[in-house]
């Protein structure tokens, strides 16, 4: 894969996951809109078909990792580090462009905001916040639910029927064909159903930075504070939690 492919295929795609799952915070979360109040497991769903919809589309050009967690498990199990940056560096872009879009069509419901006495919270709509404000219990949920993401991912890949994997000396793709994708995408409902409640579950450091960029910079009325104290948190327990991932995989499969 080309240096260029990789590029545009994690830009393009974790934008989609991002538009996805950022998008239906905003349904859920914001007034005048015809979600409103529909609930976590609406969030849950919306999030999985990001993944769907991003994965599918990135993984003919960059094999559609979406997430520098699961580049991170990839790059330990084949041992190729050379263009990890690189997909993390088009992770981060495309997860702000996927933010930004997000705003753009939910635009009129945040200039609502502004109107409304008691205004509605907007970081969440962008990104993770723990209800129990606990870092060294943050960080653990975030290691293991990234853990119960990306080791199956690699896992997974073990039984031919399912087609998903590293393809052999290659660390960028890691899907097959047919519904391997599919499977994945059920994977992050269950992990949000599952294990998302005390953090939100990030498990993607991409997903919470580059939105929570976005946030910091957009003109979002009323949109307070951004929480940059604990940012860290999201991003460093996914990581910490692809690399044991790939750890696990080369240890016991």
């Amino acid at each position: 894969m080309s240096n260029a492919d990789i590029v545009l295929g994690e830009v393009i795609g974790t934008a989609i996951l991002i538009l996805f799952g950022a998008g239906v915070c905003a349904a859920v979360t914001l007034h005048h809109s015809k979600a409103k109040a529909s609930g976590w497991i609406v969030i849950a769903f919306g999030w999985g078909f990001g993944v769907l919809a991003g994965a599918y589309t990135a993984a003919p050009l960059s094999g559609g990792h979406l997430n520098p967690a699961v580049t991170v498990g990839i790059a330990v199990d084949t041992g190729e580090w050379g263009k990890v940056p690189l997909y993390i560096a088009a992770q981060l872009v495309g997860a702000a462009l996927g933010a930004v879009l997000a705003w753009l069509a939910y635009y009129a419901q945040f200039q609502a905001n502004a109107d409304l006495t008691h205004a509605q919270p907007t970081l969440g709509i962008f990104s993770t916040a723990p209800e129990i404000r606990k870092p060294v219990a943050n960080l653990v949920t975030e290691i293991v639910a990234t853990i119960a993401l990306v080791l199956p991912i690699l896992a997974f890949g073990r039984n031919a029927g399912i087609g998903i994997g590293p393809i052999p000396g290659e660390a960028a793709g890691i899907y097959g064909s047919g519904i391997s994708v599919l499977l994945v995408s059920l994977l992050v409902v269950g992990i949000g159903l599952s294990l998302g409640g005390p953090t939100g579950y990030a498990i993607n450091p991409a997903r919470d930075l580059g939105p929570r960029l976005v946030h910091t910079l957009l003109p979002i009325p009323n949109k307070g504070t951004s929480d940059w104290g604990y940012a860290w948190i999201p991003v460093t327990g996914p990581l910490v939690g692809g690399l044991l991932s790939g750890i696990v995989f080369n240890a016991v499969f």
